[in-house]
């Protein structure tokens, strides 16, 4: 009886003509844990009753979903007008309050120019694709010896120590290794509720964020200390780098947050669309012998130990829409967020300022309207229209915070696959039940017998 008037009495509370309909949930929780264990159907269910635009209580705060194309292009480009980010406050927590999710109006602006400024299409073409593809060369190496290997843990791997060599070149195991455990702590601990307690991802994650920051705190210290010149990220935020001097200063702290939400943007996203293309290429052997052809062909202008260079990169068109389609069909982001910073008016409604507005891009993607037969996996969609240029390509975020690291997301991902295709077979052997939210992922691994091709 008490709960059912808690829940009651919080329902009333936000029961506000002017705000849109929906329902709250319980007090403090909200319906955080349905829309957990529901995902997709959660979403579809208050779609259903509610409409497109509708209120609920998610990861700690009172929240707006938008379903709306119209209202999301608005939101996702009047930051100016009091829509800022609002990530929950377990991922502001862990990745810092200087990450570029966080910071918004000068703030965002000069971080995101400091970003910018490292991962050009410039940079990547000179400093960062031939690390990528040097690293890329020797982590592929000899998987086949192996027989089966579990492609989730190696696509992991593959997205978190390739940033480290990118970032500062760090090629010592015990570093590695050392960032690597407590990391995976700090990925589950961002989508949690901010509950500090021993047991809670949410407090596991904040502890390793202070494990990464004193030994990042120790790298740059040390880098100072030796005056090396090294060509990598890490120089050019430390402006150490020997080239003229990066316009964009940052203090220790701002590295620090700059470095962890650099790994973390790209580890997610680089590994779990790895890993999904993998799958997909697995289930559709006609799209495999198309994107291997044009892997095939690069390689006929090489010698066998020869490295890809950016021009072969920009070369992989069929590459890029497999991404692209990968990325669609397993909706590795399912949305971003905003924050109001003032009541505002928004479709029709008054929304309070410091609630949270989660512009909901999934059902976009399975949109008959923008891809016909939404469910099929079609990578040849992408070469027929100019899908990515439209409003509708929210794969990466949009408006001004559209993500900064697409294209080195991308051309990690395509040397991945340059690699893995024209060196091996492979046939799924187990392990091949997928969760698809909160994050895609296969709880038994995702297992592979890989043979030499």
């Amino acid at each position: 009886m008490l709960g059912f008037a808690l829940f009651t009495w919080n329902d009333i509370a936000y029961n506000n003509k002017s705000l849109p309909p929906g329902t709250i949930g319980w007090p403090i929780f909200g319906q955080t844990i349905e829309f957990c264990k529901q995902g997709p159907n959660f979403m579809k269910n208050q779609r259903t009753r509610y409409g497109n635009f509708f209120k609920s209580h998610l990861l700690g705060c009172p929240t707006i979903v938008s379903m709306d194309a119209e209202v999301n292009e608005y939101i996702l480009n009047n930051e100016a007008k009091g829509l800022v980010p609002g990530y929950p406050q377990s991922m502001l927590d862990i990745l810092g309050k200087f990450n570029i999710a966080a910071v918004h109006g000068a703030a965002h602006k000069h971080m995101r120019g400091a970003l910018l400024s490292m991962i050009s299409p410039t940079m990547i073409k000179e400093q960062l694709f031939p690390k990528m593809d040097e690293f890329m060369r020797s982590h592929l190496s000899n998987w086949d010896s192996c027989n089966v290997i579990d492609i989730q843990q190696k696509t992991k791997e593959m997205a978190l120590f390739s940033s480290l060599k990118q970032i500062g070149g760090f090629a010592s195991s015990s570093i590695v290794q050392e960032f690597r455990t407590e990391f995976f702590k700090l990925v589950l601990g961002t989508l949690s509720l901010p509950i500090n307690l021993p047991t809670t991802n949410y407090h596991r994650g904040f502890q390793a964020r202070k494990n990464i920051i004193k030994l990042l705190r120790k790298i740059i210290e040390d880098r100072r200390a030796s005056k090396e010149i090294q060509q990598d990220m890490l120089g050019s935020m430390m402006n150490i780098n020997g080239e003229a001097k990066n316009r964009f200063k940052l203090t220790d702290e701002e590295i620090i947050d700059q470095i962890i939400t650099i790994i973390y943007s790209g580890y997610e996203t680089v590994s779990t669309t790895s890993m999904m293309a993998v799958k997909y290429l697995h289930d559709h052997p006609t799209a495999l012998e198309e994107l291997r052809k044009e892997h095939l062909a690069i390689r006929e202008k090489k010698s066998l130990e020869d490295p890809i260079d950016y021009n072969d990169y920009t070369a992989m068109k069929f590459t890029r829409a497999v991404i692209f389609e990968t990325n669609r069909l397993a909706t590795i982001v399912n949305g971003v967020l905003r924050k109001t910073t003032q009541d505002m008016e928004l479709n029709g409604y008054i929304i309070p300022k410091g609630w949270r507005i989660y512009v909901y891009t999934r059902e976009l993607n399975y949109d008959p309207q923008i891809y016909p037969d939404p469910y099929t996996f079609n990578p040849w969609r992408w070469l027929e229209k100019s899908l990515e240029y439209q409003s509708s390509f929210l794969i990466f975020g949009g408006g001004t915070r559209l993500c900064p690291g697409k294209e080195l997301g991308v051309a990690e991902i395509s040397t991945f696959l340059h690699y893995f295709v024209t060196r091996y077979r492979w046939e799924e052997v187990g392990g091949d039940e997928l969760v698809k939210f909160p994050r895609v992922e296969a709880p038994n691994g995702l297992w592979v017998k890989v043979s030499a091709y």
